[in-house]
């Protein structure tokens, strides 16, 4: 009787929980679960709608899904499984896109099949309609890596198209003859036909603007993901030298310079432009134009990031010849180039899911901050380390099961289509396992500087022993990652988690435990991953060279960034050379914050405080837009669409000098 009275209670127990849920998200009583991502309005109806599948799923997977020992794990707040609410379900995270495949032989979205295309902006067309197929099939980002490589073919069938048009237009040939392939880059063609070659190439840059202009209004307005959702989408470039890639690149960031329809920034796609020696670093690369125009995008739209293709890390598995070897990334940051099964590419595959560590708490427990002890308990410390990261380990291997027994139907468009490489092959009901071990699992960690604050009074930008400990600690992570990689014949990587909506979840439990412990909780946020904290005052210079070894640690991606004092539109030149010098320390992927506020009145953009230098309105009586990055990409207004915890981070920011 006792033991079905416990049921009977417990039965309730879980009933109410079901319902309390369900109760916060119809009346918007918990606007931080509601802005946990804050590329989802949580407040409107998709957004609610969306939530109440999302929250349901969760409390499913930690009650009749996920091992014990993890859901504990969860509990003592040490680990965070991200996207628990795919979990049950088996979705993977993110992917690149092979869109010259896709384009090259067509497509089926699954409601009609789709033809190649025959000219650059029906191709531009049709990279958001893949994007916008993919992003069904997972619940992470989609990226194209190579795009100006992608697109290139298309920009050379529109020149062509228009070449034998001004033929005849201009009667300086036969627009049947057969003059061999057509391309930008034959000088005999615009020696023996200048009117022409002027006509094609003045159609072909206009066309290929207005594709370009059209694909990154798409990618911002398609709310056709789950709640309302813009696809989350990354696009990288920058290494095309021919003619009709540079063209691709060019279009791309003028379109991305002249905004959206009333000038606004753009906040998708995450725009990272690809940068590599010999290509587009020095005066004298085909492409060094390119990167200084990115550079001036950069500062005006915050996009593109820049990738480092140098980095000991990306050069691994890098082919000269093979565009599909360049690092590139999702935009927040995920790394999949390396493969132990020999796909060190890109295309066609990516990550499957990852947990995080809460490494501040077990700094709390092994540290000085607490006042137990004088001295920090390091072997006490990476005991409990190993502990926890061989149950977040285990956590992705049990997923990593789930994930495998899903049939390729269950991601019809990713198997179908053969984005996920391979999946043309398999048949609607055939397991995809052997097609994902492709892919990485990986772990991430949070809070490195107030864990060392917490083990040893001093966080790694403070103390020169202290930075010591903490490159030892996150290279044991490292360590440990690939021995896992090894024993379980898997690709487990280490990543520098970006903790959007996590920073303030851990730290808000941990209060509740600790209290507000000096320097180390008495924030509404952790720091992320192995980040200075941005609290800190220290110039641009010394942020870099202080976070860049962690980048070649961090196998399955890590950014940094800085902010820049002042606004970033009048001082290109100090923008290049601190990217220059963020590339030259090895930084793997880096970005330049600074604001960029908007008047919605009058259209003003710059920097505005409580009044609109433009127009003179002030907040109360206007809205001021406030545009800021978050985890490695944007959103619209930080003040409506970021959770508490990132509002404070970013209020903290301070400014890094030259």
């Amino acid at each position: 009787m006792a033991l079905l009275n416990r049921i009977y209670t417990d039965q309730e127990q879980m009933l109410d929980e079901v319902i309390h849920l369900g109760e916060e998200i119809v009346a918007s009583s918990n606007l931080e679960n509601l802005r946990e991502n804050a590329n989802l309005n949580g407040e409107s109806f998709s957004g609610k709608m969306s939530k109440f599948g999302s929250e349901y799923a969760k409390w499913y997977a930690n009650h009749f899904v996920m091992p014990m020992h993890l859901v504990q794990a969860i509990q003592d707040n040490i680990v965070y499984v991200h996207d628990l609410d795919q979990y049950a379900i088996g979705t993977t995270n993110c992917i690149f896109i092979p869109f010259d495949k896709l384009l090259a032989g067509g497509f089926n979205t699954g409601n009609g099949s789709v033809r190649p295309p025959n000219s650059i902006m029906t191709a531009m067309a049709l990279v958001a309609i893949i994007f916008q197929s993919q992003q069904n099939a997972q619940y992470g980002g989609v990226s194209a890596n190579k795009l100006d490589h992608d697109l290139a073919p298309y920009v050379n069938k529109s020149f062509a198209k228009y070449f034998r048009k001004g033929l005849g237009y201009f009667e300086e040939g036969d627009e049947t003859a057969d003059l061999g392939d057509i391309t930008m880059g034959r000088s005999d063609l615009q020696e023996q036909y200048p009117r022409t070659y002027k006509y094609a190439l003045r159609e072909t840059e206009s066309e290929t603007l207005q594709g370009a202009e059209s694909l990154i209004h798409n990618l911002n307005t398609m709310s056709s993901r789950a709640g309302g959702q813009i696809p989350f989408t990354s696009i990288n470039y920058g290494t095309c030298t021919s003619p009709e890639g540079q063209l691709v690149i060019q279009s791309l960031l003028k379109a991305t310079m002249r905004g959206l329809g009333s000038g606004e920034t753009p906040i998708f796609p995450i725009q990272i432009f690809k940068c590599k020696q010999g290509v587009n670093q020095e005066q004298g690369d085909p492409n060094y134009h390119l990167f200084l125009m990115a550079a001036e995008c950069s500062a005006k739209r915050l996009y593109p990031n820049f990738a480092n293709l140098d980095a000991p890390l990306n050069l691994q598995y890098y082919d000269p010849t093979d565009p599909d070897t360049e690092f590139a990334t999702m935009g927040c940051r995920t790394r999949v180039l390396s493969d132990r099964f020999g796909r060190n590419h890109l295309s066609g595959k990516g990550n499957l899911s990852f947990n995080t560590i809460n490494l501040v708490k077990l700094g709390l427990e092994h540290g000085i901050a607490l006042g137990r002890r004088t001295k920090a308990d390091e072997r006490g410390f990476y005991r409990e380390l190993k502990h926890y990261m061989d149950i977040a380990a285990d956590g992705l291997l049990h997923r990593f099961k789930i994930q495998s027994r899903q049939k390729a139907k269950a991601s019809d468009f990713m198997m179908r289509e053969g984005v996920w490489e391979g999946g043309e092959e398999l048949a609607p009901d055939d397991q995809v396992g052997e097609l994902l071990k492709h892919g990485s699992l990986s772990i991430g960690f949070i809070g490195l500087a107030e864990c060392m604050k917490a083990m040893y009074g001093k966080h790694h930008g403070e103390d020169e022993e202290v930075y010591r400990k903490a490159y030892e600690l996150i290279s044991y992570m490292r360590q440990y990652c690939d021995e896992q990689s090894e024993r379980h014949k898997l690709n487990i990587t280490l990543f520098a988690t970006p903790a959007e909506g996590l920073s303030g979840k851990f730290t808000k439990r941990d209060r509740t435990v600790y209290g507000k412990v000096p320097e180390v909780v008495d924030r509404e946020y952790y720091t992320n991953s192995f980040h200075i904290p941005v609290y800190y005052s220290l110039s641009a210079s010394k942020k870099i060279e202080l976070e860049a070894p962690f980048h070649d640690l961090c196998n399955a991606g890590a950014i940094s960034y800085i902010e820049l004092d002042g606004n970033a539109r009048n001082n290109p030149a100090a923008f290049i050379n601190i990217v220059k010098y963020a590339l030259s320390k090895q930084v793997s992927y880096f970005s330049i914050n600074h604001p960029i506020d908007r008047c919605t009145s009058c259209g003003y953009e710059g920097i505005i405080g409580a009044t609109c230098p433009s127009c003179g309105k002030h907040e109360n009586e206007v809205h001021i837009r406030r545009l800021r990055r978050v985890t490695g990409y944007l959103t619209g207004d930080y003040q409506t669409r970021f959770n508490a915890a990132k509002q404070a981070e970013v209020r903290d920011r301070v400014k890094h000098g030259v």
